[in-house]
């Protein structure tokens, strides 16, 4: 099963929220914030490396900003 994310105002999610019911779909609202996590951790996902990095090469690289 797929599913879709659409940001839009208020007014317009609550339009969609209500037919996307109606449509006999499961429907999930959510805050700003959790958005964004989602957002940033697609984006995370998109741009993994698969390579792995010491914890002292880490440190160093705060330690050096």
């Amino acid at each position: 099963m797929g599913a879709i994310i659409i940001k839009a105002d208020t007014k317009s999610n609550k339009i969609l929220f209500e037919l996307a019911k109606k449509l006999g779909a499961n429907v999930l609202s959510l805050r700003d914030e959790q958005f964004e996590d989602f957002a940033l951790g697609t984006l995370m996902d998109s741009i993994k490396t698969g390579e792995n990095v010491s914890r002292d090469e880490v440190m160093k690289k705060l330690k050096s900003q």
